[in-house]
C-alpha cells in the first residue's frame, strides 16, 4: 500500500509491503549488496508487523545487503523506517540510505543491535567510512541501546550537507557532509548475517 501524506512542506509517501504476496520481491526496487555475498531481500508474513500483514524481510550475508527504490529522487527530504533485528552473529543491524547513485555510492545510517549504537556513514566506490558528529572531534556514533527483537523506528532529514538522525522519536546527533550533494534514491541496509524485519518505509522530499 502507499500512503500519501501531507505535513508541513513536504509530501510523504508510506510503504508498508503489504500488496506483495508472501514470499516475493517487491516491485520497483533494486535488490542487491555493497561488496560481495548474496543478499536475500524477500516479502514475508509477519505477525509483530506494525502494519499488518507484511514485511520486508532480508535473511541473505552479503558484505552490505542494500534494497534501493528505484523510482526515487530526492536531495533534501526525510526517510524513516521501523525495523526489527531478529538474529546475527556477525552483525545485527538496520540502515537507512538517502541520495544514492546506485549500491556503490550513497550516504546510510543504521543501527546496530550488538554494538548499542547509531552510526552514519558515506559509502563511495564501495567504500564505507563514517562521517563524524557536529560539535564533536572523533569518537563512533552515538551509544544507545538497540534490543533485539523489538521494533524500533530510525529516521534521518537531510537538507544540503547537513544530516539529523532521530532513534525511536529521539534526535541523537547532526552530521555534515558535502561529498554527495546531487539528488538520489532512498532506500534500506543490513551487513552481513543480519536477518532484519523492515516496515513502514516512509520518505518525502521537502522543497
Amino acid at each position: 500500500m502507499l500512503a500519501l501524506l501531507m505535513g508541513g512542506n513536504a509530501m510523504a509517501e508510506t510503504l508498508n509491503f503489504d500488496d506483495a504476496p508472501a514470499g516475493t520481491a517487491p516491485a520497483g526496487w533494486m535488490l542487491t549488496m555493497t561488496g560481495k555475498g548474496e543478499s536475500k531481500w524477500s516479502v514475508e508474513a509477519e505477525p509483530t508487523a506494525p502494519s499488518k500483514p507484511n514485511v520486508l524481510k532480508q535473511s541473505g550475508r552479503a558484505t552490505f545487503p542494500v534494497a534501493i527504490k528505484s523510482d526515487t529522487n530526492i536531495r533534501n527530504g526525510f526517510v524513516e523506517v521501523k525495523f526489527k533485528t531478529v538474529s546475527g552473529s556477525e552483525d545485527r543491524a538496520a540502515g537507512i540510505i538517502w541520495r544514492a547513485k546506485d549500491a556503490d555510492n550513497y550516504y546510510v545510517v543504521r543501527a546496530n543491535a550488538l554494538e548499542d549504537n547509531v552510526v552514519l556513514y558515506k559509502t563511495i566506490k564501495g567504500i564505507r567510512n563514517s562521517l563524524e558528529i557536529v560539535g564533536r572531534r572523533g569518537g563512533y556514533g552515538v551509544s544507545t541501546p538497540v534490543p533485539s527483537g523489538q521494533w524500533h523506528t530510525l529516521r534521518c532529514d537531510f537538507a544540503g550537507n547537513r544530516f539529523k538522525v532521530t532513534f525511536d522519536g529521539k534526535q541523537l546527533f547532526e552530521v555534515e557532509d558535502a561529498t554527495i550533494t546531487d539528488a538520489g534514491m532512498i532506500g534500506l541496509w543490513t551487513k552481513a548475517d543480519s536477518v532484519t524485519l523492515f516496515d513502514d518505509l516512509t520518505y518525502g522530499e521537502t522543497k
